[in-house]
This record gives structure tokens, sequence and C-alpha cells, in this order.
């Protein structure tokens, strides 16, 4: 099968694990509607079964969605900047760094609930900053990225944990944010998060020609008259949106934006193009899958979805690591 036909193939069968996850998570509980029923309560006539779950479900499968999406997509874009495939915005400090933000918002200003997102970026640009600056000696190694990264998450972890001891665990604020626990979104944050990750994603896309520019040789990409450090800085900038804004609603998923993006470049390939809205369907894939395992795994007690992240992509950010034998200098 030649490369564009795998592509499409791929494509396709993305979309269609992520339409069939979406009805097992609408019917994942205690009440469940076939998808005939589904479909006349959603569009024709009133049904009661319907309309519980359209409350109760719809806005967390949505939410599981569209932060699963920003988050693979930030992946992507931070792999591509960075020259690291190891580079994930929960492993490097960046969503830590948003959740943080988001947290002090939450906490000190709950007024403030729809601009979450806005200053949770803000957290999210100066950790990222953070990063960058602490790891830079004469270049950016991969390795120096991971260790400083690592550092920054824990002290942003730390912090927000903190406020969320002094909060008195408020599950629909701080710890949800801290704890990444979604139980409690509303359709309110459904539209918080919305109009943010879809400008997110339209401006990856626009900026995909520009991602396969930075993987060339610095020296390669000027030549072919790009400016190397602004596009950089440009798409670390929508990279970092991307994460924080999920953050914001869903709290700090780390592995995600890991596991995604190297399962897309084994279907797609390693053009951003189609690398990155196939990471997005992807992202958006996967996340529902967590989350609805988190909802069953240990019922009618859940589990995070981003636990069950941390235990399926700890033991692949290993095998990854030991892989890549350049990391070991």
């Amino acid at each position: 099968m030649d490369k564009s036909k795998k592509s499409i193939l791929s494509f396709i069968v993305i979309s269609l694990l992520l339409a069939i996850m979406f009805v097992i998570a609408v019917n994942t509980g205690s009440l469940s509607v076939s998808i005939g029923k589904l479909f006349k309560g959603l569009f024709v006539s009133y049904d009661a079964d319907v309309a519980t779950i359209y409350d109760l479900r719809f806005s967390r499968i949505f939410i599981s969605i569209l932060a699963g999406a920003a988050i693979a997509v930030s992946g992507v874009l931070f792999q591509a900047v960075l020259k690291n495939p190891l580079a994930d915005p929960g492993i490097i400090g960046i969503s830590s760094g948003a959740a943080f933000v988001a947290v002090l918002i939450t906490a000190a200003a709950p007024n403030l609930f729809f601009l979450t997102p806005i200053f949770a970026f803000f957290g999210g640009v100066i950790a990222f900053f953070m990063v960058y600056l602490l790891s830079w000696k004469g270049g950016l190694s991969p390795l120096r990225i991971i260790l400083t990264g690592v550092a920054v998450n824990s002290l942003f972890t730390g912090i927000s944990s903190a406020f969320n001891s002094m909060s008195g665990g408020d599950r629909t604020g701080v710890a949800s944010i801290v704890e990444a626990n979604i139980t409690q979104k509303t359709w309110d944050d459904v539209h918080t998060l919305l109009p943010y990750v879809i400008a997110g994603l339209i401006l990856a896309i626009l900026f995909a020609g520009e991602c396969n520019l930075l993987s060339l040789e610095d020296k390669t990409a000027r030549g072919l008259g790009v400016n190397v450090n602004r596009t950089r800085i440009v798409i670390s900038l929508i990279a970092v949106l991307l994460a924080s804004i999920a953050t914001a609603i869903a709290g700090a998923i780390s592995f995600l934006g890991l596991i995604v993006p190297h399962i897309g470049r084994i279907f797609v390939g390693s053009d951003h193009k189609k690398l990155i809205p196939f990471s997005a369907i992807a992202g958006a894939f996967t996340f529902l899958t967590a989350d609805t395992i988190g909802r069953t795994i240990a019922a009618p007690n859940e589990v995070s979805a981003a636990v069950i992240m941390s235990v399926i992509g700890g033991p692949f950010f290993i095998l990854l690591l030991r892989r890549s034998k350049k990391y070991g200098n």
C-alpha cells in the first residue's frame, strides 16, 4: 500500500474509532440508549433519558475531545520546535505552569472564570521560557530540555498542590484542575474551551509547512528564506496556547502529547500537514478513551483520565528513552 492510500485509510479508521468511542462514552453509566433513540431525542422529539444523558455526559465528552485534540497537537508542535521527539507539554512543565495560574485564578478570583484560559496561557508561556532559558547552554540539548522540564514541572505541581490543600479540596474548583478531574464540568466549560481550541488548531494547521521546515537544519531553513527564530517563537506560542487552554479546563495531562504524535508518524508519516490533523483526531480519541476507562474501571468510583494516561505513558516514555541512543549524551 502506498503512503497516500495508507494516510487516507488511517484518517478513516481513526475517525470511525472516535465515532464509536463517542457512542460508547454516551452509553457508559447507569443509563444507556440506542443510537436511534439518541438521534431522535437530540434532533426530533424530547426524550427524558436522552435529555439526562445530554446534561450529564455530553459536556464531559466534548471536553475530553477538545482537550485531547489540543494537547496532542501541542505535543506535535513542541516536538517540531525543540527537535526533540520526547517533548510533551506535560513532561516539560508547560501544563503544570498553566495549571498553577489557573489554580491561582480559581482560588483567588473565581469571578474571572471565563478568562481562566487566557491567564493559563501566560502561565504556560512563563513555564516554557523558564525551560528554554534554563536548558540553554550553547544550544539546546534534548536531554537538558527533559531534565529542566521535569524540574519546572515539579516546582509548579508542588505549588498547585499547596493551593489545593489551602482551598479545602473543592473538587469543582482548584482540585479539579490539580487532579485533572472533569467529573463536574458543565456546558459553560465547553463554551469556554471551544473557541480557543478551534483558533489554536487552525493556527497549527496554517503553520504546518513551517513545522516541516524546522525539521531541517537551521542553516538549511534560513537558506530557504525562513526566519528560524521568529518561526520557532510563533509556533511555540501556538503550542503553549493549546496546552494551556486544555489544562485550564481539564487539568494537567502528561504523556498524551508524547504518545499520539509518535503513533501518528507511524500511520501518516512526518509531514505536519497530515500529522497535525491526524493527531487532533487521535488525541481526541485517546483522551476520550482514557476518561471512559476511568469512569468504568473502578465504578462507582472514578479514576482520573490523567492517571490512566500516566499508567500508559510512563512505560511508553521509558521505551522511547531507551531506544533513542542520542539522548544518552
